[in-house]
């Protein structure tokens, strides 16, 4: 691809205030939380951008909603598949339950009880393949073939992309001067569209990308120069971040608009949810929390007016009891 290619290739500001435009009626608007407790300790002004308030308990339903409304009528009456690790299949089902359409949600095997129950309260039917993305994403081709019903991707798609930056839009519109924004890497759609947005809008703030050891695949990518797949992932406690491989479109993203990336283990996840739940008053997964972990853990040495991204909270009681008893 030549570069003129690529360019013409990536998300442009437009397209994420015309995704913001669609959202503005069913998204909710997340709000930017102050949190006084650790930014003192930190030195900085830090808020978290609360997404684990979005319908669905994520971010997702922000690409997927996109997606779902630029599906021809009538391919998208025959209904949709998704492969998720859980919040994509939420947030999917969110969409399809709006529009009045089938959807199936292709999930692991391990898949958490919470996030697959949450697809299913939805309307979702659920379809378990295998532990990894690719099992997933080869189960649920195999539903599109058979059925006629459109693969909506997690995350190497442009609207998909351009509905996740819209949390970008927010951020700025409600912190003009931000200087660091700290954003969850799994696949890449929402780090591609937030560090986006933030640079377009806010040139001088640092976007920087957070992923778990074991699955460090925009890590690599970055030492790479290109996508690059993991031969598997360590696992671990953000189950929503597992992803084997960054995303083609995502990656050109990055690679623009993201300033560094940094890797967090599991150990600090407990202590950033806990610390979110008794001074935010927010449930949030350990996927969502890897952000805060990183600045509690020195991962990111933030400054200035700083924000983490919640990416979700699709985390049930049960969940909470066993990972908060390691806090």
């Amino acid at each position: 691809m030549t570069a003129t290619n690529a360019e013409r290739s990536l998300v442009t500001l437009d397209d994420i205030r015309a995704a913001a435009s669609l959202l503005a009626p069913v998204a909710v608007r997340t709000p930017l939380l102050p949190d006084d407790v650790l930014g003192s300790q930190l030195g900085i002004e830090l808020w978290h951008k609360a997404e684990v308030l979005q319908r669905g308990g994520s971010f997702k339903f922000r690409g997927a909603y996109s997606f779902v409304n630029s599906i021809a009528s009538a391919a998208r009456k025959r209904g949709v598949v998704a492969p998720s690790s859980g919040n994509h299949g939420q947030g999917v089902a969110m969409a399809a339950r709006i529009y009045g359409i089938p959807a199936i949600v292709v999930m692991p095997t391990n898949v958490t009880p919470a996030k697959r129950a949450g697809a299913e309260r939805l309307g979702a039917r659920i379809v378990l393949a295998g532990t990894t993305t690719q099992e997933r994403a080869d189960k649920a081709r195999e539903i599109c073939d058979a059925e006629g019903m459109t693969l909506v991707h997690p995350y190497d798609d442009p609207r998909i992309i351009a509905g996740q930056g819209t949390v970008g839009l927010e951020i700025v519109s409600g912190i003009p001067d931000v200087d660091t924004v700290l954003v969850p890497v799994g696949g890449g759609g929402l780090s591609a569209g937030v560090s986006t947005a933030i640079k377009l809008l806010a040139p001088d703030a640092r976007v920087i990308g957070v992923e778990p050891v074991g699955a460090p695949k925009l890590t690599e990518a970055r030492a790479h120069g290109r996508p690059f797949r993991l031969d598997t992932t360590g696992g671990g406690l953000a189950d929503g971040l597992q992803a084997l491989e960054i995303g083609a479109l995502p990656f050109m993203h990055h690679q623009r608009y993201i300033d560094d990336v940094v890797l967090v283990d599991d150990a600090p996840l407990p202590a950033a949810m806990r610390h979110l739940l008794d001074r935010m008053k927010v449930v949030v997964e350990p996927s969502g929390a890897i952000t805060v972990a990183a600045l509690i853990t020195g991962a990111v040495k933030a400054r200035g007016k700083t924000v983490t991204v919640l990416s979700g909270g699709n985390i049930e009681w049960q969940g909470l009891q066993e990972l908060l008893g390691r806090a």
